[in-house]
């Protein structure tokens, strides 16, 4: 099985910067690739940003393009996404998502909570 766990949520003011984390870690998973989704309540899940198959491109959303950056840390199977300009429609459930071409499933984070104050 493979496990996704999300860190680096919090409470933050307009404006301020925040780094999110996600790990992988759990059985080999191939060729694969990451990404971000993220909920506000009373809403559907919507895509944020990911790396593409082979982590050679990325994507974003419009609503947070020039501000979000995804990367990622091979060695530790580990993706960041870091958020700068926060807004209060940022605030959240962020999960990252793994999708593998050994998995018949992608795989879900179990979600960190970011919640930006106006």
């Amino acid at each position: 099985q493979v496990q996704l766990v999300e860190s680096g949520g919090g409470l933050v003011q307009a404006g301020d910067s925040l780094r999110l984390s996600c790990a992988a870690s759990g059985r080999t998973f191939g060729t694969y690739r990451m990404a971000w989704y993220r909920q506000a309540p009373g809403k559907e899940r919507e895509f944020v940003a990911v790396f593409t198959w082979g982590g050679e491109r990325t994507y974003y959303s419009d609503s947070v393009k020039g501000r979000f950056t995804i990367s990622r840390d091979n060695p530790k199977n580990t993706v960041h996404l870091q958020m700068n300009k926060l807004k209060p429609e940022d605030t959240a459930i962020y999960y990252c998502k793994l999708d593998s071409t050994q998995l018949d499933s992608p795989v879900w984070g179990q979600g960190t909570q970011v919640t930006v104050s106006s």
